[in-house]
C-alpha cells in the first residue's frame, strides 16, 4: 500500500488541520500530561498505549576516520486510532519509523509502517527493545544499546553507551508547547557516545560520534493554530548542551522552550521567551522555502550562534514530510546537533 495513504489513515480527517500532523486535535478519551508526574524506571521507557502519540528519536552526529561528517536519524512513533491496548489485529495502535544519513552531499532516507498487536513493531521496557521488523535499538539497559536499520540504498550499525544522566525538560519532564498548557512528558538521554558502521552505496564506513535519544509521549501536544515546531539539539565543544524548541503558531509568536545542560548533567529548564531562534537564511527543498541557518540565543546563558545546515536539502520525504539534518554551530559557542524543522 502506498505509503502516504498510511498515514492519511493515521489520524481521523478532522484532525488533519488542527497543528501539525493532527496533533492540536481534541484527544477525548485520552490521558493528558498532568504536572508532577513521577517517572518510573525502567516502565517509562517502554509504551504508554492510553496516550494518543509517543515516540523514540535518536540523532547522532557521526565523523569517518578522514574526518568526513555524517549524521543519522531513528524514529520509531507509536499512534493510538483509540485510548486502550488489545491483542492481535484488535489493537488499536499504529507504528511507524524512520530512518535516514545524511552527508554534506546526500540524505538518504526510508520508513516503515506496521500494526500494534501482531509482533510486527513494539517496545519493551526491561530489558529495552524497540523494534519495526528488522530495525532495532536494544540493549540490557537504557544506557547500553545498539541499532540497527536499513534502506533500499544505506544501512548502519552503532553502539550506544551512556556517559551522562537523563535530563528531564520542563518541569521536572512536564513540558508545556503553548500558551494555552498543551504539554507533553520529555526527557532525553543527550550524552551516548557512539561507534560503528554505516554503509553506503560507495561502501561500508567505520565512524565514531556522539547521540541523543529523546522520549516524548502525549495525547495533544500542539494547540489547534500551532503549525509546527523548530527543534535544536546542541552540543558544545565545551561539554554543555542545549535543547531549544520553538511552536509555531498561523499569528501569533513562537512559543518556546529551552533546556541548558551541564557537562555534569546538571540541567536548567527556561520557559517561554527565554531561548530565540531567528532564520538567516532560506534554502528551497522538497517544494518547501525551508530556513537552514539560524541565530540561536539564550542570553542567561551568554549564548548566541549561527546554526547552519550540513546539508540543506535534508528534507524527510516521508508520509509526513519534514526536514531532518545535523548542523553546525559558531559564534559565542562551537560545536555541532541536530535540527528537526516541522509544518513548513
Amino acid at each position: 500500500m502506498n505509503a502516504r495513504i498510511i498515514a492519511f489513515c493515521l489520524w481521523p480527517l478532522p484532525a488533519l488541520a488542527q497543528g501539525f500532523a493532527g496533533m492540536g486535535s481534541d484527544a477525548e478519551g485520552f490521558t493528558n500530561p498532568v504536572p508532577g508526574h513521577a517517572f518510573e524506571f525502567p516502565a517509562d521507557h517502554g509504551p504508554h498505549p492510553d496516550f494518543r502519540i509517543e515516540w523514540w528519536y535518536l540523532t547522532a552526529n557521526l565523523q569517518a576516520a578522514d574526518g568526513t561528517p555524517y549524521g543519522l536519524q531513528w524514529t520509531l512513533f507509536r499512534s493510538a486510532l483509540a485510548p486502550f491496548e488489545a491483542e492481535g489485529w484488535d489493537s488499536p495502535q499504529v507504528w511507524f519509523a524512520h530512518a535516514a544519513v545524511t552527508s554534506e552531499g546526500a540524505h538518504l532516507v526510508a520508513e516503515r509502517f506496521a500494526r500494534g498487536g501482531i509482533g510486527q513493531a513494539g517496545v519493551t521496557a526491561e530489558p529495552f527493545d524497540a523494534w519495526i521488523d528488522d530495525w532495532r535499538l536494544w540493549g540490557p539497559d537504557f544506557d547500553d544499546l545498539r541499532l540497527m536499520a536499513t534502506g533500499p540504498d544505506f544501512a548502519y550499525d552503532l553502539a550506544l553507551d551512556a556517559q551522562g544522566p537523563l535530563i528531564f525538560h520542563g518541569d521536572g519532564g512536564y513540558s508545556v508547547k503553548s500558551e494555552a498548557g498543551q504539554a507533553s512528558y520529555y526527557y532525553s538521554q543527550p550524552f551516548f557516545d557512539a561507534h560503528g558502521t554505516i554503509t553506503l552505496p560507495s561502501g561500508v564506513v567505520e565512524v565514531t560520534g556522539t547521540a541523543w535519544l529523546d522520549r516524548e509521549w502525549s495525547s495533544q501536544p500542539l494547540a489547534s493554530g500551532q503549525t509546527g515546531w523548530d527543534w535544536f539539539s546542541l552540543s558544545f565543544d565545551s561539554g554543555a548542551k542545549l535543547m531549544g524548541a520553538r511552536m509555531r503558531g498561523a499569528d501569533d509568536a513562537p512559543y518556546t522552550a529551552a533546556t541548558w545542560i551541564e557537562p555534569d548533567g546538571s540541567s536548567t529548564a527556561y520557559t517561554d521567551g527565554a531561548f530565540t531562534a531567528e532564520p538567516l537564511e532560506q534554502t528551497e527543498v522538497g517544494g518547501r522555502t525551508v530556513p537552514t541557518r539560524w541565530r540561536v540565543t539564550l542570553p542567561d546563558r551568554g549564548l548566541d550562534v549561527t546554526v547552519a545546515a550540513l546539508n540543506p536539502q535534508a528534507f524527510m520525504t516521508t508520509a509526513v514530510p519534514y526536514w531532518e539534518g545535523p548542523v553546525r554551530v559558531q559564534g559565542s559557542h562551537a560545536g555541532r546537533g541536530y535540527l528537526e524543522m516541522t509544518g513548513y
